[in-house]
């Protein structure tokens, strides 16, 4: 799991320091995000002080009516060793309560001039992408009309070469060897390469090259959400190969599973050619269409005549 600090959210964001510059590289735990109006009444049971703390119109105006006594009071519980940051909106005045509870504790205290709505959307969306559980997989990934494809196998199987094939067919790399994922909402992956290795590509013989150079920017993406996964295996003779597509496989990635192909190896075999039509038959599958299905019924329906 990745993580931010408030440092990163003001330099993300373009928000002004105002005070408490010595937490500013507290780290922020979760995406959540507290709208503190409760707390302003005086309601801290349940105060979740480990949330990105953000203050609008709403629960500024209410703090405004409370007496001197409470309102040092409230915000020196709001501001505890376990708040990341609180944020001001509509670059309101920030009090001066805060400011000195933000001193005392080393809470930094932020503002911007977004509205408080839309800062809270765009900020959940960063913290969501940066926080998300991510892991590391050995393999390719391209994007082949449309559906992120993820090429695995045993070394030397020949991932890299079948996607170099692809990227010369207008298909798009999107990392080679090592695959970072990151899992951003239920059932969403997103992949991307390491920043080392990013554009690049490796084969065997001819050693490193780089995509982005050789066939343009539009060879290339920085991201992309996982669809499909294709195995490449070398071709085992004592194997039974599915030969229908009826049954679908899946392997699990974080917590989401993924339609998995296992796809045979041997001299002879177009693999671009077999991965682009599997791509473009998972397209069709999440359309309605399902050829294996039509066939099976076809095939049920003359067995039915001939029983008659």
């Amino acid at each position: 799991m990745g993580q931010v600090t408030a440092k990163q959210v003001m330099e993300m964001f373009d928000l002004k320091l105002i005070s408490g510059q010595e937490g500013i590289g507290r780290h922020i735990p979760i995406s959540d995000i507290s709208r503190p109006g409760l707390e302003m009444a005086g309601y801290f049971t349940h105060y979740p002080a480990n949330r990105v703390q953000l203050l609008g119109k709403t629960e500024l105006s209410f703090f405004e009516m409370l007496e001197d006594g409470e309102r040092k009071e409230r915000m020196l519980k709001l501001c505890t060793d376990d708040t990341p940051v609180v944020i001001i909106a509509h670059d309101m005045e920030v009090p001066k309560e805060l400011i000195e509870a933000s001193g005392k504790k080393h809470v930094p205290v932020l503002a911007t001039k977004m509205p408080t709505t839309r800062f809270s959307s765009l900020l959940t969306n960063f913290l969501e992408s940066q926080l998300a559980p991510t892991t590391a997989v050995h393999g390719v990934l391209v994007d082949i009309y449309g559906v992120g494809v993820l090429l695995t196998g045993k070394s030397g199987v020949g991932k890299s070469e079948t996607a170099l094939e692809l990227v010369k067919k207008g298909h798009r790399l999107v990392a080679d060897d090592c695959v970072e994922i990151r899992q951003e909402g239920e059932n969403t992956l997103i992949g991307q390469p390491p920043k080392l290795i990013e554009h690049l590509l490796e084969i065997r013989g001819v050693g490193i090259i780089d995509i982005m150079t050789l066939f343009g920017a539009s060879a290339v993406r920085t991201f992309k959400r996982i669809s499909l996964i294709i195995d490449l295996e070398i071709w085992d003779a004592e194997k039974t190969y599915d030969r229908l597509g009826l049954e679908e496989e899946t392997m699990k990635i974080i917590d989401t599973e993924v339609t998995k192909l296992t796809i045979p190896v041997r001299p002879g075999r177009n693999l671009s050619v077999i991965i682009e039509v599997a791509a473009m038959n998972y397209r069709l599958k999440r359309m309605g269409v399902n050829a294996a299905e039509e066939f099976s019924k076809r095939l049920n329906d003359v067995i039915a005549l001939d029983t008659h």
